[in-house]
C-alpha cells in the first residue's frame, strides 16, 4: 500500500500529523478571540440570516471539514474494495484522539467530537466513491475486454 502510493502515503501522514498537532497540542486552536472560529462567528454575526450560528455549530462543523481529508486519503490508500477499512479507521483515530484528550489539562473530549468527525470521515469516503468511480468502471470494462480477447485467442484443448 505504502510502496505502491508514496505521495500519497506522506500526504496523509504529513496530514495526520497536523490532525494530531492540532488536536492534541497544547495550544487550542479556538483559544483566544482571534482564532479562525471566532472570526468565523463575528462574520455570521454580521449577517442575520446566520444568526441560528453559534459556536457549537461552527465547531461541529469544523471538526467534520477536518477529517473529510482523512477518510478520501484512506481510501485512496486502500482501495475502494476496502472502503469499510478507510471508515472504520477514521472512527478508531476520532476515539483515540478524544481518548488522548482525557489525560491532556489544556484538552476537552467531547463525545460531539466523536460524532462530527466519525461523520467528516464518512463522507470523505463516499466523497472519495463518488470521484474515483469513472476510472474504476473504465478499469472494469478494460479487464472484461482483455479477459474476453484472451479466452478468444486461447486454443480450447482440441
Amino acid at each position: 500500500m505504502f510502496r505502491q502510493h508514496p505521495l500519497l502515503s506522506l500526504v496523509t501522514f504529513v496530514y495526520l500529523g497536523v490532525v494530531g498537532w492540532l488536536t492534541l497540542g497544547p495550544q487550542p486552536i479556538d483559544d483566544g478571540t482571534d482564532s479562525i472560529v471566532f472570526r468565523i462567528l463575528e462574520w455570521t454575526a454580521r449577517h442575520p440570516s446566520l444568526d441560528w450560528v453559534g459556536y457549537a455549530e461552527v465547531e461541529f462543523a469544523a471538526n467534520v471539514a477536518m477529517f473529510v481529508p482523512i477518510g478520501l486519503f484512506f481510501l485512496l490508500l486502500f482501495g475502494r474494495r476496502r472502503w469499510w477499512i478507510a471508515v472504520l479507521l477514521g472512527v478508531a483515530l476520532t476515539v483515540t484522539i478524544e481518548t488522548v484528550q482525557l489525560s491532556l489539562p489544556d484538552r476537552v473530549s467531547d463525545p460531539r467530537d466523536l460524532v462530527a468527525n466519525s461523520v467528516g470521515a464518512l463522507i470523505g469516503v463516499i466523497g472519495a466513491l463518488i470521484v474515483t468511480t469513472p476510472a474504476a468502471i473504465r478499469l472494469n470494462r478494460e479487464r472484461t475486454l482483455r479477459s474476453r480477447q484472451t479466452a478468444r485467442a486461447t486454443p480450447t484443448g482440441r
